[in-house]
């Protein structure tokens, strides 16, 4: 078997567990008119990554740079 079909999605794109992150910890006070997507695409991360830098806190925008830095790998 291939390595690579032992790797969950999170494993495979680590945006996704940062994006998923995001949803967890700041759903309500920054992303609260964005829809967490159980499959997003490297532009939909980009987009939360955005609304976490113009709604969230300190800590939000430090998660934010971190999802962008991913997700824009991807691109």
């Amino acid at each position: 078997m291939s390595r690579k079909s032992h790797l969950s999605a999170n494993d495979e794109y680590p945006w996704r567990s940062l994006y998923n992150r995001a949803f967890a910890e700041f759903g309500t006070s920054a992303l609260w008119n964005l829809r967490q997507l159980k499959d997003p695409t490297p532009r939909d991360a980009l987009a939360a990554a955005r609304q976490l830098r113009v709604e969230g806190d300190l800590d939000a925008r430090r998660l934010a740079e971190r999802l962008e830095k991913s997700a824009r790998a991807y691109l």
